[in-house]
C-alpha cells in the first residue's frame, strides 16, 4: 500500500483551518513595558486591543466581491460580513455583490473617494480589478486581495489565498493511499471550468500526486461548477468507462448532480473525493450511504480571514502568534482531507450549496 510523503503537510488540525477567524488574531505585541504614566498605558493598550479580542480603534473597511451565484461564493459574502459584524471597533461597508469587472472598478473607486481605512477585495477577475487595486494603494489605501490574485504584488498589501494546486495534491495522496498498490486502477477525474488557472492548477496538483505512487488520469472531462454541468459530464464520464476505480470531482456544488448520475447509472464501484468542503457533502461523507467517502477542503472563510487582517492593518496592530511584527504579505491556506474518520472537526465549516 503506498504511503504519502506528506511533501505538503496535509495533517491540519480543526482551529487551523480557518486561521485567521481564530488563530490569526490573538496578540499583538506593544513596544511599551515600563508602564510610565497611565496615558502611555492607555494607549499600548488600545492598540494592543486590535490583536487580542479587545477593541481597538474604529476603522472602516470596504467589501467587494462576485455576486453570490454559487454556494461557495455564497459562503465567502456571508463569512466576511459576519466576522465585521463580530467586532465593535469595525465599520463594515458591504458593496453588491458582482460579476461585471467595471461595476467592481467603481465599488473600489468609491471606497477610496469614501475614506475607508482598508479595503477587501476578491476581484471578479484578478487582472481587469489590478490598476484599481494599485490606485487604491497608492492613495494609502491598504488593500487584502482575496482568492484571485491580481496581476501585480504591487496591488495588495495582503494576499491570502486556498491551495488549488495543494487541493489537488490532497486528492491525489488520498486515492494513492487507496490505490497505489495497483497500477492499472483507472482513475476519473471531474474538473471545474478549464480555462481558469485554478482548475488548472488542481488538475496539475492532482496529476503530479498520482505519478508519486504510479497512478495516472485514465478518463477526464469538465463541468462548470453546477449541479446541472455537473450531473450532464458525470453521465458522459461513466457511460465512456464501464469501469473505474476512482473519481476526484473538484467542486462539492457540482458534485450533487456528480452524484445524481451516478445514481441513476447505477454505479458504485468506485469511491469518490470531492472538492472544496460543502455541507452537503461533509454530511454525505459522515452518513456514508454514497461513493462519496472524502472531500478536500478550499475555505469559504477566506474573506473573512481578509476582514480581520484589514482590521491589524488599519489599526497598525501585528497578527499573533507570530514573532515578528506586522502583517504577513502573502497567506496560503492549507487543504486538509475530509473523511468520516474526522469529519467532526470540519462540519462547522461547510458552506450551504
Amino acid at each position: 500500500m503506498y504511503a504519502s510523503r506528506s511533501t505538503r503537510r496535509r495533517m491540519l488540525a480543526a482551529g487551523t483551518m480557518a486561521i485567521a477567524t481564530v488563530a490569526l488574531l490573538a496578540g499583538c505585541s506593544s513596544d511599551d513595558t515600563d508602564g510610565s504614566t497611565d496615558d502611555a498605558s492607555s494607549d499600548t493598550t488600545s492598540e494592543a486591543a486590535a490583536g487580542d479580542g479587545g477593541s481597538g480603534e474604529t476603522v472602516v473597511i470596504g467589501f467587494s466581491g462576485p455576486a453570490a451565484d454559487h454556494g461557495w461564493l455564497g459562503a465567502i459574502n456571508s463569512a466576511a460580513i459576519a466576522e465585521g459584524e463580530s467586532y465593535d471597533d469595525v465599520e463594515l461597508r458591504v458593496a453588491e455583490g458582482t460579476n461585471d469587472a467595471n461595476l467592481q472598478i467603481s465599488q473600489v473607486e468609491t471606497f477610496v473617494n469614501d475614506g475607508v481605512d482598508a479595503i477587501v477585495l476578491l476581484p471578479t477577475d484578478g487582472a481587469a480589478l489590478t490598476e484599481a487595486a494599485i490606485n487604491a494603494m497608492n492613495a494609502g489605501v491598504p488593500v487584502v486581495n482575496v482568492d484571485r490574485e491580481f496581476s501585480s504584488t504591487e496591488a495588495a498589501r495582503v494576499t491570502i489565498l486556498g491551495d488549488n494546486y495543494g487541493m489537488g495534491v490532497s486528492a491525489g495522496e488520498y486515492i494513492c493511499g487507496k490505490l497505489g498498490d495497483q497500477p492499472d486502477a483507472v482513475v476519473a477525474e471531474i474538473a471545474g471550468i478549464d480555462s481558469l488557472p485554478l482548475t488548472q492548477d488542481r488538475t496539475a496538483g492532482f496529476n503530479d500526486a498520482l505519478a508519486e505512487c504510479g497512478l495516472s488520469v485514465t478518463a477526464r472531462v469538465a463541468a462548470d461548477f453546477t449541479i446541472a454541468g455537473g450531473q450532464e459530464s458525470t453521465a458522459q464520464l461513466l457511460s465512456a468507462n464501464p469501469q473505474i476505480d476512482a473519481i476526484w470531482n473538484h467542486d462539492d456544488d457540482q458534485g450533487i448532480g456528480v452524484l445524481a448520475a451516478i445514481d441513476e447509472a447505477g454505479r458504485d464501484e468506485f469511491f469518490m473525493v470531492g472538492g472544496a468542503g460543502s455541507a452537503i457533502a461533509m454530511n454525505a461523507i459522515k452518513d456514508g450511504d454514497t461513493v462519496l467517502e472524502a472531500t478536500v477542503i478550499y475555505p469559504s472563510t477566506q474573506a473573512a480571514d481578509g476582514i480581520a487582517l484589514a482590521r491589524l492593518l488599519a489599526q497598525g496592530a501585528s497578527m499573533g502568534d507570530l514573532v515578528s511584527p506586522g502583517v504577513p504579505h502573502r497567506i496560503v491556506l492549507d487543504a486538509p482531507v475530509v473523511t468520516a474518520e474526522n469529519v467532526d472537526e470540519y462540519l462547522e465549516y461547510g458552506f450551504e450549496s
